[in-house]
């Protein structure tokens, strides 16, 4: 703790430094899973707060600082048996990325959001003042700050709830052939108590799986459990389109735990997959093996941000009541034909909040639940049609009473943006912690639609140099090093004295 004390010093003395002269300034943490631009002048630096500073097993919390990944958290709960109640399923999220951004997973169902599972922050404010944010002290704040990508201040450590981890988690997967029925069956899981984790993968809108999940230390005989973290091992959405393509009762298996949490990394969900497709690669299990450093979703980023191809590529999550999803998924299947689409069912926060949210309440005043809608592929090669996809894609979604996430590219104008947030609630938090030197949440968010015409962005453009040039940064980077080294692979396997 000592440590960590120093090192927040010295971060509240930069961020004064800048308020004293009133300017704005950005937050660097080592990595990001944003697919926004990121800029690296007037920055302070907090890459150095990557520590998980306790586990108590008696009150199931632990204390860690905002870079730590969920990989490296997973790690160090599982020694104790424990894991956080919501998990992010690419293991280099981290901790801070979770209550600044939104974070929406298989357990949110159950839980929420990952900043509901979430005791307390630590921020330093843009004053240089360091405080404590709960339900119990500055709770305008602990609420408000989650979901503002760092506009109201810089989360600094945070003490999240754990729950008991068990060995397996018993996963059934659920064939359909509607979007309908689709929706229907993930909305009917999610009132299934036994449960611990629901999504779903629609592939086309003739085939989906419903995925449900059961903590469990029971395996029953004769059974092997299922991977997916090895390089010989599938990716988990082609291995659920396999074993449902022409099933017509549900399948059910086996897998540990932490293979469960992270069973998307390979492949990045499914987004891999395009890299294949940029470099005209055969895509087969050969290649898949022959390549795997590549395609875990820490290089995956790395490459995407170096190569600048995130411009040309649809990354949204998009949530919105299930009264409207089947209607949304129609819109987006014409529009840009882009599958298989993720779906994660939602329990809301309390407003006001910045994550995505409508206000419509169940008979016992509860808020309704919201369906997380994963659109991820390729969009318009060219930037004045991609600009006009985007700009459609949120007029639809504000059509059908839906919501972003605002890790992606967001292009609201900045009245379109406040039509959908409570300003009024977000300016008085600003003022009253010091905040307005600090780019707001829009400003933060929002899309610089200029066309870049530098040489570079030419030179980048041309096929295949782009993405040459991300794989060579990816390589640079060494995050390739993080996935062969991660020791959650080892758990249920004997360990070789």
């Amino acid at each position: 703790m000592e440590a960590h004390k120093k090192a927040i010093a010295k971060i509240a003395a930069s961020v004064r430094y800048f308020f004293e002269r009133n300017e704005p300034y950005r937050i660097f943490h080592g990595s990001t899973n944003s697919t926004r631009p990121y800029q690296r002048n007037k920055t302070v630096d907090i890459s150095a707060l990557s520590n998980v500073l306790m586990v108590d097993v008696k009150s199931r919390t632990a204390l860690v600082e905002p870079n730590v990944p969920m990989d490296r958290l997973v790690e160090s709960t599982l020694k104790h048996n424990l894991i956080p109640p919501v998990v992010m399923e690419f293991p280099g999220i981290t901790a801070g990325g979770g209550f600044a951004g939104t974070s929406g997973e298989s357990s949110s169902f159950k839980y929420g959001f990952f900043n509901r599972t979430i005791n307390s922050v630590e921020m330093t404010l843009a004053n240089g003042d360091i405080v404590t944010a709960s339900e119990q002290e500055n709770a305008d704040l602990f609420h408000g700050a989650s979901g503002a990508v760092g506009s109201l201040g810089i989360t600094t450590m945070i003490e999240l709830q754990l729950v008991e981890a068990k060995r397996y988690v018993k996963t059934t997967y659920y064939p359909v052939q509607s979007i309908a029925s689709a929706i229907e069956k993930v909305q009917k899981e999610t009132l299934n108590t036994d449960l611990d984790y629901v999504d779903g993968i629609v592939f086309s809108k003739d085939h989906a799986a419903i995925i449900t999940g059961e903590l469990t230390d029971d395996l029953p005989e004769n059974t092997q459990v299922q991977r997916f973290s090895d390089a010989k091992d599938p990716w988990y959405y082609l291995h659920v389109k396999d074993r449902t393509c022409s099933a017509t009762s549900p399948i059910t298996e086996y897998i540990p735990i932490a293979e469960y949490l992270f069973r998307y990394d390979r492949g990045g969900f499914w987004v891999g997959r395009s890299a294949f497709e940029y470099f005209r690669f055969p895509f087969n299990r050969f290649t898949r093996w022959w390549l795997d450093d590549f395609v875990h979703t820490r290089m995956l980023y790395k490459a995407l941000h170096a190569s600048s191809m995130s411009k040309n590529y649809i990354v949204q999550d998009l949530a919105l009541p299930y009264a409207t999803a089947e209607q949304f998924i129609n819109y987006t299947a014409e529009s840009f034909g882009i599958w298989p689409l993720w779906l994660c069912p939602l329990r809301q926060s309390p407003s006001p909040t910045l994550h995505p949210h409508f206000l419509e309440k169940e008979a016992d005043g509860s808020l309704k639940p919201m369906l997380n809608i994963g659109l991820w592929g390729w969009g318009p090669s060219q930037q004045d049609i991609a600009l006009m996809k985007n700009r459609e894609l949120e007029r639809k979604l504000r059509e059908f009473r839906g919501m972003k996430w605002l890790y992606a590219h967001t292009y609201y104008t900045e009245k379109e943006f406040w039509d959908i947030y409570d300003r009024t609630w977000y300016d008085e938090l600003r003022k009253k912690y010091h905040a307005t030197s600090l780019p707001s949440v829009w400003q933060k968010v929002k899309v610089n639609e200029t066309v870049d015409r530098s040489w570079s962005a030419w030179f980048l453009a041309l096929w295949p140099i782009g993405g040459f040039w991300g794989i060579r940064k990816a390589i640079q980077s060494g995050q390739y090093l993080i996935a062969r080294n991660s020791t959650w692979k080892l758990r249920d396997k004997p360990v070789e004295k």
